[in-house]
């Protein structure tokens, strides 16, 4: 029991998902008896939801996928694992197979009332009913301590992800970015910061309790279309940010396009029409100040030229509209 408390304090020492997931996987590696465990992570994919091993066990060591999901070639359908799918759907805390000299239990990690990954555990026999108290014990701590990682992660009003977070979210996403690729529009990762039209006017008119409101149903909106995949912020006051991942130019157009239409056409309760306006660039080349620059040059340059469109960071710089920043290294992001 010693060395289970002891690897339980190492897990709850960690302040990144990764890093407490690996200490998790870790731990139940050493409880004997045990072939392979692994973390499978769900997305959707063209209405689909699918899974991928997102950290496993190889050689008696824990290693990770530097993939994304989205273009991880090791997804497969949830529908393959109908025992896990079950699970799912009825909301169970666990699902188990059976087969010939292997016995599967499965563990959902449920956040914010959502299965956003589970464990994976294959044994060579049958789990005991003391393994599976010891499992499940050590089990609900890393989800507790994963809880409340995602609560300090979080905007308190709109539940997105908070600004603090965007440093590690957008570093991570850039050490993933692709090689080059070819072709005339290659899938990229593409940054794009959003603000709410006179944004002020509604709070100074209906008063904050409809602003808050407002920005908690257009929050709600950048939820339902955009992908599981994407990663949207809360930067405060009426500004977002939504990173991209692995889309074409003409795609994250069309998505950002469709968010603009979208929040032009919905009626919010007394307030009526609002619009948005977005400025957006690509991620492949810079540090993260400068990236953030271009997308916020260009949201500016959408905001003074009328509102309530989308502008790339590109396009105006081609057309002379912008003019390029020199970079300095000693500028910092706060």
């Amino acid at each position: 029991m010693k060395p289970i408390l002891q690897n339980l304090v190492e897990m709850t020492g960690h302040r990144d998902h990764l890093r407490l997931e690996v200490s998790v996987l870790s731990t139940l590696l050493k409880l004997g008896h045990i072939v392979q465990v692994r973390a499978l992570e769900f997305f959707v994919q063209d209405q689909v939801t699918m899974l991928r091993p997102r950290s496993w066990s190889q050689d008696g060591q824990i290693v990770s996928s530097a993939h994304d999901a989205c273009s991880d070639p090791q997804g497969v359908p949830l529908t393959q694992l109908p025992g896990l799918a079950q699970c799912i759907e009825s909301r169970q805390a666990s699902a188990q197979h059976s087969a010939t000299g292997r016995h599967t239990l499965w563990l959902p990690v449920w956040l914010a009332d959502r299965a956003h990954a589970c464990l994976e555990i294959t044994q060579s026999r049958a789990l005991t009913r003391h393994q599976r108290d010891v499992v499940m014990g050590v089990f609900l701590v890393y989800q507790n301590y994963q809880s409340l990682l995602d609560y300090s992660e979080r905007d308190a009003l709109t539940g997105l992800f908070n600004r603090k977070t965007f440093e590690e979210q957008f570093a991570r996403q850039a050490g993933a970015r692709p090689d080059a690729a070819q072709g005339d529009d290659p899938p990229r990762q593409w940054l794009a910061v959003i603000d709410i039209d006179h944004f002020k006017a509604v709070n100074d008119r209906f008063g904050h309790l409809y602003g808050d409101e407002v920005l908690i149903l257009v929050a709600n909106r950048l939820r339902s279309l955009f992908r599981s995949q994407d990663r949207i912020f809360r930067f405060g006051g009426e500004e977002f940010v939504v990173l991209l991942r692995s889309v074409t130019l003409a795609q994250a157009r069309q998505a950002l396009e469709r968010l603009r239409a979208a929040i032009q056409e919905h009626t919010f309760p007394q307030v009526g029409h609002i619009t948005i306006s977005i400025g957006f660039a690509a991620t492949q080349a810079g540090s993260p100040v400068e990236i953030l620059g271009r997308a916020d040059q260009a949201l500016y340059h959408a905001k003074e030229n009328g509102r309530n469109r989308v502008c790339f960071y590109d396009d105006l710089l081609h057309s002379g509209a912008l003019q390029a920043k020199v970079a300095h290294d000693e500028v910092e992001l706060f």
